[in-house]
């Protein structure tokens, strides 16, 4: 073993440290595997068992779905949703306020956007929108895929009133004019309007 005070690189380093204090270390506390909260490792432990969609809020199903044609014209409305609506709606009558393209979507990318643009819409108080599947007719081994799961899949939505293929103008089979139900600020507001003129 050398000696270290003969050591030239050593001598610099102890001149180099001089007046430098260690740092103070502090007790180290010992856990125990049973100090982790149980309650705390059980929620973890059931968010990970949990699918995606319970995670999200999102309960839309990726499971099989009813198929539809690539050019089927397809339309749907809750009950209580007057006829002059829906076909004013069925026309494209109605000003697109937002719009989605889902085309070139996973149905897991497809599943997620939707409904995140649902929700916006909602909280922006949107009413009537466009979105846009495509047909998929280019998939001859198994063709509108992804246009039979959002056909499904806005009929699961609560928020959604009434679908319906849109004009060609509008991309024909490929896309739906979508209403979706009245915000309860816009319910309120048109409460409002109409107590004012009855005064």
């Amino acid at each position: 073993m050398s000696d270290t005070n003969n050591d030239p690189e050593e001598q610099l380093f102890l001149q180099e440290m001089q007046g430098v204090k260690p740092l103070q270390t502090k007790e180290r506390v010992e856990l125990r595997k049973g100090d982790v909260s149980q309650a705390s490792a059980a929620a973890r432990r059931l968010a990970a068992q949990q699918k995606p969609e319970e995670q999200d809020g999102n309960r839309l199903q990726t499971s099989e779905v009813k198929r539809v044609g690539p050019h089927d014209v397809i339309g749907y409305k809750r009950p209580g949703i007057q006829d002059g609506v829906f076909r004013k709606l069925r026309l494209g009558k109605y000003e697109t306020e937002a719009r989605l393209d889902l085309h070139r979507r996973t149905i897991d990318e497809a599943r997620r956007e939707l409904y995140r643009f649902i929700q916006d819409c909602m909280a922006h108080d949107i009413r009537s929108v466009l979105i846009l599947p495509g047909k998929g007719d280019r998939n001859i081994n198994d063709p509108a895929v992804l246009k039979s799961y959002l056909v499904h899949w806005l009929e699961e939505l609560d928020d959604v009133q009434a679908y319906h293929t849109a004009q060609p103008h509008h991309g024909g089979a490929g896309a739906f004019y979508v209403l979706l139900r009245k915000s309860e600020r816009k319910k309120q507001a048109a409460r409002e309007q109409f107590s004012k003129g009855r005064l």
